[in-house]
């Protein structure tokens, strides 16, 4: 056989292998998008209601959507499940049929429960569908995994997305915004450890490494201590999304004593930003929307114990006028979150 025609012949093969191949990674994608899906929401936060808006807008034609609203107020999750079944949520979904989570189907495709106290009843509900946990903090999980034995336990495809970017992220936008600086000072709580040794770990697997100079406050008296300590020995501060970022007063400190000492402050929300902050590294609702069906599709092939995924992509908010002040020339928003996906 001519060795030509013999060459063609292979590469046709493989080519045809590899569409194959393809095709079926697509079809099992479009299969998981348009089975049931079962989402939990324990409260009413703005955020959480806009990224369950965009799951419902993402859902494939034909696929189920059923939204269980958990009762507010405290109540313990047996009784939450009873209420729910008792009195199912008729609001306007128009749509979308909400139930309570006795009567939610067997045979859906997965659950999703939308912050704490949806993850926390999902997580105690029995069932072996695949689960997904999202708008989730790092805390939020580190809190859940050391209270719930149902995250620890193997028996059940269990996927987790923080709803706030990686710290490799946020150094990556510190980096480029202020080139040639690499001292990042850090406020923290103890409770906060988590979240500083995952910023230590990136700091150190940056090239060149970072130096993160991290003050500890054990309460709100011990902030300004820990603030007049910190901000000397660093050239950029972070607010990291614990309870110092949770809190505005205490944020509001941080900020003040940035501004100053002249010094820009990075986080990882939009408020930051909008009160004082130069720049931050977010993940929007319908960034995360999508995130999440895609971690559902792939618990699919996880193995035991939870997969876990920081929000990605980034998206990048700059205050432009914080930026004037400090005398930077910052590149356009969309130019900075281009370089993250990159850097990434």
């Amino acid at each position: 056989m001519n060795p030509f025609i013999s060459l063609f012949r292979k590469r046709l093969r493989c080519g045809a292998r590899a569409a194959l191949a393809c095709g079926m990674v697509q079809l099992a994608a479009a299969a998981a998008s348009a089975t049931g899906l079962t989402v939990l929401m324990g409260d009413d936060l703005a955020a959480h209601s806009e990224f369950v808006q965009h799951l419902r807008a993402g859902q494939e034609p034909g696929g189920r959507f059923d939204l269980v609203r958990l009762p507010q107020g405290g109540a313990d999750t047996s009784q939450a499940l009873e209420a729910a079944a008792a009195e199912p949520d008729r609001a306007a979904n128009a749509g979308v049929r909400t139930r309570g989570l006795r009567t939610a189907p067997a045979d859906a495709g997965m659950t999703l429960a939308v912050g704490v106290p949806a993850a926390r009843a999902a997580l105690e509900r029995p069932g072996q569908q695949p689960l997904v946990l999202a708008m989730l903090s790092r805390l939020d999980y580190e809190t859940l995994r050391a209270s719930s034995p149902a995250l620890r336990r193997g028996d059940r495809r269990v996927g987790v997305l923080l709803r706030d970017p990686a710290m490799g992220d946020q150094l990556a936008l510190v980096g480029a915004v202020l080139p040639n600086k690499y001292r990042i000072g850090v406020v923290a709580t103890p409770e906060s450890e988590p979240l500083v040794r995952e910023l230590q770990r990136a700091a150190q697997g940056a090239n060149p490494p970072w130096d993160v100079q991290v003050e500890y406050a054990p309460d709100a008296r011990s902030l300004a201590a820990a603030l007049h300590s910190v901000v000397p020995r660093s050239d950029a501060l972070m607010v990291l999304p614990d309870l110092i970022g949770d809190s505005q007063a205490a944020t509001l400190s941080v900020l003040r004593a940035g501004a100053g000492a002249g010094l820009p402050v990075f986080g990882a929300s939009e408020g930051l930003v909008r009160s004082g902050g130069l720049a931050a590294a977010v993940s929007t609702p319908a960034q995360l929307a999508r995130q999440a069906r895609l971690l559902g599709q792939k618990l699919a092939s996880a193995g035991a114990g939870p997969l876990v995924e920081s929000a990605t992509p980034a998206t990048v908010r700059v205050n432009v006028t914080v930026a004037r002040g400090l005398g930077l020339r910052l590149p356009e928003e969309r130019e900075l979150t281009e370089r993250l996906t990159v850097t990434r």
